[in-house]
């Protein structure tokens, strides 16, 4: 049978009130706008002469409105002042005088036009009462906690849903087996943490690792954002930590996630109402229920971030969050799983190497992956494919990497011309640069808000880089404007985002990594954060005027060196620039294969080599 629709209470309480505005109104109009009849309007001065002059058949005194008859049948209304010798004019006359009292209708009217707003005030509180009891709120229900109980039926994510994360999903699982048998551990005089900090990247999969947890456990699951406890109200915060730590005891033992807990974890005394910010108080909270006098057993807390940095550090002890698991970027076996994941709902063609597809995502994050497949699966879509093949995802990790193609942009020849040297540029620069990494791919078709794009991607995950990879770096960054000064002779605004990236790497080797042979290793500036707004506001200078102008020159002595190297090896080889650029003009896009055999074919016939 088919099932009845659920009718919101509240969109039913409205139409209720709404059927009683429009009754009431029906019965007003129907009661007291009665059609009225015409009475010709006549002055007193003239209501008497009429009366003197024996014209008038009969009147209605109704306070002081007279509606009388005239002896030819016509009706008049006239409003008649406190006059004692009316009365007597009329019984003279022999008029008939007939009386009635004030209005009724008029009093009712003022009555209700008077009480009204009243009557509205208190069908609107009525109204909200009756909504905040059947929502099973109270009249001041601000300090409950907004925490969401999840069950097994509700939650569908389990550990099958998580990949590339194995070490994360080993010591979760410990938690979860504590859980289901505490006597295991306790037996040997261990006890169950309280506390789980989930810390990684945007993307890396920690809430989804909470979702498969609530899953996994066959325990209650609250879950809540760490938004939820902050509100207008001074100790609303405070009161639903409470009550969220109330609930979590009697649903003992049970798990509490509390997502992005930096919005209340941050470290105290940075805000702007000291000690009494409501944020803070929220906090203050938070840290007695975790671990105060009162013992919470069998509660654990769980929270993730992706700013451990701005938490405060009583929060982060032991007692509190004992253990900090680290969800990071995956690496190209755990990319290769978690593509897998996500592909299982997909059509894929047989031509699809997920372990290609991960090889050439370095740095992706879960989330990242996951919009990967989604953009194949919409391409492969578009173009009315039966399965998603390799083309779709290689069209799909452009977009991601470098943009949207803008086709319809009309760029002028001259622009084109010099787009596709400067790219020409960086690829022949990475080419000859023996460890770079590879050219995968190079276009002078605009993408985002670039209009020409030259792209590596590394072969290893790289943890570290060393001093000759970053002048490596540098050098590729600055191989566009060289050829453009090369084959031009000019420059253009193109490279201001190259020369941006040059720079900020020559002023990190210095001031950072200590990576100059004339400063030493030694770190110049320190970073001054306002842990409140958490992020980087500006760079205290720790060191003298003399140590400032050596740091400007050793930045400068690293680009122009870098620079020098640059021409070096444009100018050397500079039929490959020509070969690069022409190509480019014509094709529009070239990948790593066509850009070497480009090389390979003007040495072939030429008889040249690289020169490097």
């Amino acid at each position: 049978m088919p099932k009845t629709p659920n009718i919101n209470p509240l969109n039913r309480n409205i139409f209720i009130w709404l059927f009683v505005v429009l009754f009431g109104l029906f019965i007003f109009n129907t009661y007291y706008n009665k059609p009225k009849k015409h009475y010709e309007p006549v002055i007193f001065s003239d209501f008497v002469e009429a009366v003197q002059s024996n014209r008038i058949l009969s009147v209605t005194m109704q306070g002081k409105n007279i509606i009388g008859t005239f002896k030819d049948g016509k009706e008049f209304k006239c409003y008649a002042p406190d006059d004692p010798e009316l009365m007597k004019l009329l019984r003279e006359h022999n008029v008939k005088i007939n009386a009635k009292p004030d209005d009724e209708s008029g009093i009712w009217q003022n009555l209700l036009i008077s009480w009204f707003p009243m009557l509205l005030l208190i069908g609107v509180w009525i109204f909200f009462m009756r909504q905040m009891q059947a929502g099973g709120g109270k009249a001041m229900a601000f300090g409950k906690s907004k925490a969401r109980l999840v069950t097994g039926k509700e939650n569908k994510v389990t550990f099958k849903d998580v990949a590339g994360i194995d070490e994360a999903q080993e010591e979760l699982q410990e938690i979860i087996e504590f859980l289901m048998d505490p006597k295991r551990f306790t037996k040997l005089g261990g006890r169950i943490p309280k506390g789980v900090l989930l810390v990684g990247p945007p993307g890396t999969g920690k809430t989804l690792l909470a979702r498969a947890i609530a899953g996994e456990a066959d325990v209650p699951f609250f879950s809540i954002s760490g938004s939820d406890f902050v509100e207008m109200f001074v100790g609303v915060g405070a009161s639903r930590v409470r009550d969220l730590f109330n609930q979590g005891k009697k649903q003992a033992p049970c798990i509490i996630f509390i997502d992005e807990i930096d919005a209340v974890g941050r470290h105290r005394g940075a805000g702007l109402g000291g000690g009494h910010d409501e944020r803070e108080q929220t906090l203050n909270q938070l840290l007695v229920e975790m671990d105060g006098f009162e013992s919470n057993e069998g509660v654990i807390v769980m929270s993730a971030t992706n700013r451990p940095d701005v938490l405060d550090p009583a929060l982060l002890r032991p007692g509190r969050f004992d253990r900090q698991i680290v969800v990071s970027t995956p690496d190209v076996k755990g990319r290769e799983a978690i593509l897998g994941v996500h592909t299982r709902k997909t059509v894929l063609s047989k031509d699809v190497d997920l372990s290609i597809i991960a090889r050439g995502t370095p740095g992706f994050t879960g989330a990242d992956l996951e919009n990967l497949v989604n953009e194949a699966a919409l391409v492969a879509a578009r173009k009315g494919k039966k399965g998603i093949e390799m083309e779709d995802f290689e069209h799909a990790k452009d977009k991601v990497l470098m943009g949207v193609e803008r086709r319809s942009m009309i760029i002028p020849y001259q622009e084109r011309k010099n787009a596709a040297y400067h790219e020409a540029g960086h690829a022949l620069v990475a080419k000859m640069i023996p460890g770079s990494d590879p050219i995968h791919k190079v276009t002078i078709i605009p993408r985002g808000r670039a209009l020409g794009i030259t792209q590596q991607l590394p072969i290893d995950e790289r943890h570290t880089y060393s001093k000759e990879y970053l002048l490596d770096n540098i050098t590729i960054l600055l191989g566009g404007r060289v050829a453009e000064e090369l084959v031009l002779n000019h420059m253009t605004t193109g490279a201001g985002n190259d020369i941006e990236r040059a720079t900020e790497i020559a002023r990190k080797m210095v001031c950072e990594w200590g990576m100059s042979d004339r400063l030493g290793p030694l770190n110049y500036g320190k970073k001054e954060e306002y842990i409140f707004l958490g992020k980087e506001i500006a760079q205290h200078r720790d060191f003298s005027e003399k140590i400032a102008r050596e740091i400007d020159d050793e930045m400068k002595r690293v680009i122009t060196s870098c620079l020098e190297r640059a021409k070096d090896l444009l100018s050397k080889n500079v039929d490959f620039l020509h070969a690069i650029a022409n190509k480019l003009l014509e094709k529009e896009v070239l990948d790593g294969q066509e850009i070497e055999n480009i090389i390979r074919e003007n040495m072939n016939e030429k008889g040249d080599s690289m020169e490097r």
